[in-house]
């Protein structure tokens, strides 16, 4: 491990102009730090920020909220999210200690080949294996902002959104459990316990805002874990904007999306339930996901900016002002626990549950996965003329994942066998014709080599029979409407910030030992003085709390 010390007068300064911070304020988050347990530990997960992200803006901008930040704890260079990196195994990781293979929980939209199908009510002699959707889909009312809970005056009467969205949840869209015969919420399909079951087992308060009401898995196994769960939903019709857009498809319109989770937090801080209704007291974990630096990486152009970077880790304009946006909101959180006299008590861990791919933009390369996949199941069929398709179930964004309906190593192998040999046209950035090779593969896990990878048995009923590494560049979609992706295994995808700021750590350390990101959990139950090893996946995996002191 090599630590070195960073304690630039600017960074120990004031917060800056964006932040609206002054040098008269206390050093909240830029002081020496005692060795008391923390009281309140706030978790932000930036979607889409990488290391270089936050390294690019802070030397631009050393007098702004994220420099404070950093600048006010440790600061891990080397940290990386899981691999698929996506936003539910890089989420449930932060709150469990575990990667995939120990959660159960690959992706947001998966397989399972021992659950029964959605809506079985008689589950005798029914066939298992089912589509395992925990997106926007389960939501009751998917095009309303509130997943449905038919509040008047939205979108701003968002804040009176219920802090218990299972409520919200169809639960015929579930699938069934063949040994009860019931739904399978999704804090049921969690394998593991999470920080906020563990702290609630020692009577403190818990808090948690993100995406969809699907992030009710946070709640744990127990379906308790988190006493307010904010989650107004981000695919749903964003109100004000062109019909038929969600909060994602305009930077703007997430801007605004986001805000609404930190204005939620900001009422936590203050002691409030998210709705500032209820006096609760401030929680001891809690915290926010933001998605607009996702979006504005992802976007080829919004509100007349380009979106993406316009050379190797060099944000483009639409990034540089999101940038911007994400370092005011942690500004005004910083800001309000420092004049609710919180700042002794509080620790703050920033990081992301993915980056995103490519951050060259000269390297991508946007291939249709549907011929490939289609292709497949034909070849099958014609080897196979009894058979239907192979492929049960495809999760592809810039990496593949494939679930079979025969799951034998024999088509597994052919599957890859077959993917590898396939070359065609895709588009690159400036949607020009684009050659590839190999469908866009750089290595492919087939059968017991996929179960190996993610550290289970094989036949396992979760893991993808197929895990496919796409080449630097590639993302799989059918047009032009993106530039950028996450899921894969690349640098880009999976090298994240990861900061621990303030109360009970110590200012101005620069850690460059390779970290990862399932040890926020152990850490987070460490700041507050609980024993990180009441999570099951911290014992089962052996990981350990952060080297913050």
């Amino acid at each position: 491990m090599s630590r070195s010390y960073v304690r630039p007068a600017t960074v120990l300064a004031a917060a800056g102009v964006l932040t609206g911070l002054t040098a008269a304020q206390p050093s909240a988050f830029a002081a020496p730090h005692h060795g008391a347990p923390a009281r309140h530990v706030l978790l932000i997960s930036v979607d889409g920020l990488h290391q270089s992200d936050l390294a690019w803006y802070v030397s631009r901008h050393p007098n702004s909220a994220l420099a404070r930040l950093v600048g006010g704890g440790v600061e891990y260079t080397h940290a990386k999210t899981t691999t698929p990196s996506d936003s539910f195994p890089g989420m449930v990781a932060q709150a469990t200690g575990g990667g995939p293979g120990t959660t159960g929980v690959y992706y947001d939209d998966t397989y399972n080949a021992a659950l029964l199908p959605a809506g079985t009510t008689s589950c005798t002699a029914v066939k298992p294996g089912v589509e395992v959707d925990l997106t926007e889909d389960l939501d009751k009312n998917q095009a309303s902002i509130d997943a449905g809970q038919g509040l008047a005056g939205l979108p701003d009467s968002i804040l009176s959104m219920t802090g218990n969205p299972a409520s919200l949840i169809n639960a015929s869209k579930l699938p069934v459990d063949p040994k009860t015969c019931k739904p399978v919420y999704p804090h049921s399909y969690l394998k593991v316990n999470t920080v906020f079951e563990v702290a609630r087992s020692a009577g403190l308060r818990t808090a948690w805002s993100d995406k969809h009401a699907a992030y009710e898995i946070l709640n744990g196994p127990s379906g308790t874990g988190i006493q307010d769960l904010f989650t107004p939903e981000i695919n749903s019709d964003a109100l004000g904007y062109p019909a038929g857009n969600d909060w994602t498809k305009d930077n703007q319109a997430t801007e605004q999306y986001d805000g609404y989770k930190v204005k939620a937090v900001l009422n936590e801080i203050d002691g409030y339930d998210h709705s500032r209704t209820h006096k609760v007291g401030t929680p001891a974990i809690f915290g926010l996901n933001f998605q607009s630096v996702s979006t504005a990486q992802k976007l080829p152009a919004s509100d007349g900016l380009k979106g993406g970077y316009t050379a190797k880790n060099v944000p483009g304009p639409l990034l540089t002002k999101n940038l911007d946006f994400v370092n005011a909101q942690i500004g005004a959180l910083t800001s309000e626990i420092t004049r609710r006299h919180l700042a002794d008590s509080t620790t703050i861990v920033l990081s992301a549950k993915h980056g995103q791919s490519p951050t060259d933009p000269t390297a991508l390369t946007r291939i249709d996965d549907g011929p490939l996949l289609d292709g497949l199941n034909a070849a099958w069929k014609k080897l196979h003329p009894a058979a239907g398709d192979l492929v049960a179930h495809s999760v592809d964004d810039d990496a593949m994942l494939l679930w079979l309906t025969d799951r034998s190593q024999a088509a597994t192998d052919f599957a890859k066998k077959y993917l590898l040999a396939q070359s065609g046209t895709g588009t690159d950035i400036n949607a020009a014709p684009k050659a590839f090779t190999r469908s866009g593969l750089s290595k492919v896990y087939a059968g017991d080599a996929a179960a190996r990878y993610f550290h289970v048995e094989a036949g396992d009923a979760r893991v993808p029979d197929i895990f496919g590494l796409a080449q630097y560049g590639v993302v799989y979609t059918g047009g032009t409407k993106k530039i950028a992706e996450h899921g894969g295994a690349h640098a880009d995808d999976l090298d994240v910030p990861l900061v621990v700021s303030g109360a009970s750590v110590p200012d101005g350390l620069r850690d460059s030992a390779s970290v990862q990101t399932k040890q926020i959990a152990p850490t987070i139950l460490s700041l507050l003085g609980l024993n990180p090893r009441s999570l099951q996946a911290v014992r089962e995996e052996h990981t350990t709390a952060l080297p913050v002191r």
